[in-house]
C-alpha cells in the first residue's frame, strides 16, 4: 500500500506493557516498518461533546529495544475521524468504564471513525458467553448461578472447570470433581452465595497437551495455534499463572472451527479473534486484546502482526 496511514492504538499505560510478549506492540511495530504514523491513547482520554468523539493521543516511534521501546512524540487532542483506524487494545476488565468506552466509541463510528474490533462487536461478544451461539463446537457447559443448578451440573459429569464470566488470564478457575470436599465454598465464592451467574463446563483432560489459542485475522486463519500447556500440578494453561506456550500447526479439528467462525465474526467487525480450543472443543472467543502475536511468530517465522497491518491496509484502501 503507498499511502501512510495515522493508526491509534487504545491501549493500556505504555511503562506498564512487555514490550518482549505484548501483541499491539508488535502490531505496533509491524505498522511503523511498512512507513505508517503510530499514535496511542488510554480509554480515560476519550471524550464525547456535541456528537463528536475525541482523544488526547501520543504520537510514538516504536523501536526494537525491549527496555526503552518507543520514542514518544508530540501529544495531540484529536476526533478519532482524523486516524484512518483506530485500533481497541484495551486488556479487560470489562466493567462498566469499559462498556461506556464501547458506547463512545460507537458513536464515533456513527460519524465516520474507523475502529477494531468493532465497539458494538466488543460489547456484545461476552469472552466467556459467546460460545454459546456455538453449542456444537463447545464441551457440554452451563451458565447458572444457582447453586443447586451448578451442584446437579457436578453430579452428573463428576468432573467439571468452573470460572467466572468476567475473568481473565486464568483468574478463579477452579476444577471441581464430583468428590471435591470443598465443592460448596467454591461454588459460594464464585457465586457470591447466589448473586453472581458462572460457567461450568466438562473438564477436558487434554488440557495437559494445552490450551490452544487459534487466531483469526481479518478472517484468515493463522495456521499455527500456541499451545498454553499447564505446569506441573495445575489445570490452566494460561502463561499467567505460568503455563508454557508452545507453537505448533494447527490440527485438522482446530481449523475446522477456526474456518467455520471466521467469517461469521469478521462479518461483524471483528478484525482480530483469539479462540480458545482445548482437545478439539472451543472453550472461548476472545474479542477484547487477543495475544500470542510474538509467541507463535518467534517459533514459526509466520508474521502475525505483519498478516494484521496486511489486512488493515486492505480495510483502509
Amino acid at each position: 500500500m503507498s499511502r501512510s496511514l495515522k493508526i491509534a492504538f487504545i491501549v493500556d499505560p505504555l511503562d506498564k506493557l512487555k514490550a518482549y510478549k505484548d501483541s499491539s506492540i508488535a502490531m505496533m511495530r509491524a505498522a511503523a516498518a511498512r512507513g505508517h504514523a503510530v499514535f496511542t491513547i488510554r480509554r480515560e482520554a476519550l471524550t464525547w461533546r456535541d456528537g463528536v468523539v475525541a482523544a488526547r493521543a501520543l504520537a510514538i516511534r516504536p523501536m526494537p529495544d525491549d527496555h526503552a521501546w518507543y520514542e514518544p512524540g508530540e501529544e495531540t487532542v484529536l476526533p478519532l475521524t482524523a486516524y484512518d483506524a483506530v485500533i481497541m487494545r484495551q486488556d479487560p476488565p470489562f466493567n462498566f468504564e469499559y462498556v461506556t468506552a464501547t458506547w463512545m466509541l460507537e458513536h464515533a463510528v456513527a460519524g465516520g471513525a474507523r475502529i477494531f474490533n468493532d465497539p458494538r462487536a466488543i460489547r456484545d461478544h461476552s469472552e466467556k458467553l459467546a460460545i454459546c451461539e456455538f453449542p456444537q463446537l463447545a464441551p457440554t457447559t452451563l451458565v447458572a448461578r444457582d447453586a443447586a443448578d451448578v451442584q446437579a451440573f457436578i453430579d452428573e459429569l463428576g468432573d467439571v472447570i468452573l470460572k467466572p464470566l468476567d475473568g481473565m488470564g486464568g483468574s478463579q478457575i477452579f476444577r471441581v470433581r464430583k468428590d471435591d470436599p470443598n465443592r460448596n465454598v467454591i461454588i459460594e465464592t464464585l457465586t457470591h452465595e447466589g448473586r453472581r451467574t458462572i460457567m461450568a463446563q466438562r473438564f477436558l483432560p487434554e488440557i495437559a497437551e494445552g490450551d490452544k489459542r487459534v487466531l483469526i485475522v481479518g478472517g484468515e486463519v493463522v495456521p499455527y495455534s500456541l499451545a498454553r500447556i499447564p505446569k506441573a500440578g495445575e489445570t490452566r494453561g494460561n502463561l499467567a499463572v505460568g503455563g508454557r506456550g508452545v507453537a505448533m500447526p494447527l490440527t485438522e479439528r482446530e481449523r475446522e472451527i477456526a474456518e467455520t467462525l471466521a467469517p461469521i465474526l469478521t462479518a461483524r467487525g471483528l478484525l482480530i479473534v483469539g479462540l480458545d480450543v482445548i482437545g478439539g472443543h472451543l472453550t472461548e472467543i476472545n474479542v477484547t486484546s487477543p495475544t500470542c502475536f510474538v509467541e507463535i511468530a518467534s517459533q514459526t517465522g509466520f508474521p502475525v502482526a505483519g498478516l494484521f497491518v496486511d489486512k488493515l491496509e486492505q480495510v483502509c484502501s
